[in-house]
């Protein structure tokens, strides 16, 4: 298995969410984070002063799916949030040793079965 953490703009967020809808994942965990990274924020002017905004607001995806279907996943978030301009985001892909779905004790694969998102 593997678990997916995509930081995106979150003007994508809802694009995002419908294609990977398309391609079956039933669920996803999403967190309002904020961050920088090249795009090293930017300054705004507030009541006459000026000051720099380093931290953006981003939203982080978190998937995790089998292996079989977790290239497509990480292509069609790549795909989808793409702007072509700084500050798209990230992708990250971790192996998951273990998945446990509270509700039936169910373990591994059949834990997150059908592309279902953690928890």
């Amino acid at each position: 298995m593997k678990k997916i953490e995509a930081i995106i703009k979150p003007f994508k967020l809802e694009e995002v969410k419908a294609a990977l809808s398309d391609i079956g994942i039933q669920g996803m965990t999403l967190t309002e984070v904020k961050g920088f990274g090249r795009q090293k924020g930017h300054t705004e002017i507030y009541r006459g002063s000026e000051y720099t905004v380093d931290f953006l607001p981003k939203v982080k995806l978190e998937v995790v799916v089998d292996d079989g279907v977790f290239e497509q996943v990480v292509q069609t978030i790549a795909k989808t949030a793409n702007t072509g301009k700084i500050g798209d985001g990230k992708i990250f892909v971790m192996s998951v040793e273990e998945a446990v779905r509270i509700r039936t004790g169910e373990r591994g694969e059949a834990a997150v079965s059908s592309g279902s998102a953690i928890g």
